[in-house]
C-alpha cells in the first residue's frame, strides 16, 4: 500500500525499490516490488534486491502467517516482466545518495540490514541522506514479536542500531503510533469501491491480513504500519516528536528492543547511549488526518 501511494504522490520521484526478508523472503520482496510497480504503471523503476539473512547470518524472520506465503495476502499474482537490476540493494542505495547528495530521502519499512551494509561501505552515507524515515521500534509500549520487541528492528538488531546511531537525519515511527491508526472494516471496502487506480487489487490485498487482524488482536480492521510512515515521509506536520538517542538491545531476552534517552536526566558518567546524535521518534499523530491522507492517495482515480 505504501509504495503504491509513493506512485500516487506527484511530489515524490520514485529512484528505486530496494528490497529485504520480513512480511515475505528478500527474494519473494524483490518479485513483489516489480509486480506492484508494473500494477502502478512504473514498470521501468529499478528494482534492487537486498539481503537475503540479517547482518549476523541465519535465517530471517518472516511474517508468512501474517501477509500469506506470497507476502501480498496470497493473491498469487503471475509472475513480473521486469527482472531486478544486477546491483544489490546496498550498492543502489551507496550510489543514489552520492549522485544526488542531501536530496535523496529514503523510506526504510523492513529490517534495516540494507542501509547497515550502505553506512559500512560508505562512511559519509549517513551524512548524504536527506531524510530517513523508519518503520520501526515499540517506543514506551509493548512489541508485536514478543514483549519487548517490534518485528522490523527484532528482524535485524544489529543493523537496527548501527543506522540509528549513524548521524543521519532520522525520523522512526514506532508501533506505538501505527497501530493508534485503522483501516476499519467501514473504510477498507470505501477503498476497494472506489475509482481508485489499484483499488479492486487493494481489496484483494487486505483479506488475508485483516482476518488476521480480527484473530490475533480482535480488531475489525487493519493497522497501516508503512502507508503511516509514508506519511510521515510527506506530512511530518501530521505528527509530533520527540528527539534523543535510541539504541537497540543486540542480545538477551530483550533482543530487538528500542529505548530512548529523552533527556529527562544529567547522567553522571558516560552510557550507552552517550556520545550519538539524537534521532526524531514520533510521540503523536493526527489519526483522522493521517487516514484521510491515506484514503486520498489510495482511492485516487
Amino acid at each position: 500500500m505504501a509504495i503504491l501511494m509513493a506512485f500516487q504522490t506527484p511530489e515524490v520521484e520514485v529512484l528505486g525499490l530496494t528490497t529485504i526478508f520480513g512480511n515475505v523472503s528478500t527474494e519473494g520482496a524483490t518479485r513483489n516490488a516489480l509486480l506492484l510497480s508494473e500494477i502502478a504503471g512504473c514498470p521501468g523503476i529499478p528494482v534492487a534486491e537486498g539481503s537475503s539473512e540479517p547482518l549476523k547470518g541465519g535465517k530471517p524472520c518472516v511474517a508468512d502467517f501474517v501477509h500469506g506465503s506470497d507476502g501480498l495476502g496470497n493473491v498469487f499474482l503471475p509472475p513480473p516482466k521486469e527482472k531486478k537490476i544486477e546491483k544489490s540493494a546496498s550498492e543502489f542505495l551507496v550510489d543514489k545518495v552520492l549522485e544526488y547528495p542531501g536530496e535523496v530521502s529514503i523510506l526504510a519499512l523492513g529490517p534495516l540490514t540494507n542501509l547497515a551494509l550502505a553506512i559500512k561501505k560508505d562512511s559519509s552515507f549517513a551524512s548524504k541522506v536527506k531524510r530517513l524515515v523508519v518503520l520501526g521500534g515499540a517506543f514506551f509500549a509493548m512489541g508485536n514479536v514478543n514483549p519487548a520487541a517490534e518485528a522490523n528492528i527484532y528482524g535485524d538488531p544489529e543493523a537496527a542500531d548501527i543506522v540509528l546511531t549513524s548521524g543521519a537525519n532520522i525520523v522512526v515511527v514506532g508501533i506505538n503510533i501505527t497501530t493508534q491508526v485503522v483501516l476499519t472494516d467501514e473504510d477498507l471496502p470505501e477503498i476497494k469501491d472506489s475509482k481508485g487506480k489499484q483499488a479492486q487489487f487493494l481489496g484483494e490485498l487486505c483479506k488475508f491480513y485483516r482476518d488476521w487482524n480480527v484473530k490475533a488482536n480482535g480488531v475489525y480492521g487493519i493497522f497501516p504500519h508503512d502507508p503511516v510512515s509514508f506519511v510521515a515521509l510527506i506530512r511530518p506536520d501530521l505528527f509530533t516528536y520527540k528527539r534523543g538517542v535510541v539504541r537497540v538491545e543486540t542480545e538477551g531476552v530483550c533482543v530487538g528492543h528500542t529505548l530512548m534517552d529523552q533527556g529527562l536526566t544529567k547522567w553522571n558518567s558516560s552510557n550507552p547511549w552517550s556520545g550519538y546524535d539524537p534521532v526524531s521518534v514520533a510521540w503523536t499523530v493526527d489519526v483522522d488526518g493521517v487516514v484521510m491522507y491515506i484514503k486520498e492517495l489510495l482511492m485516487k482515480p
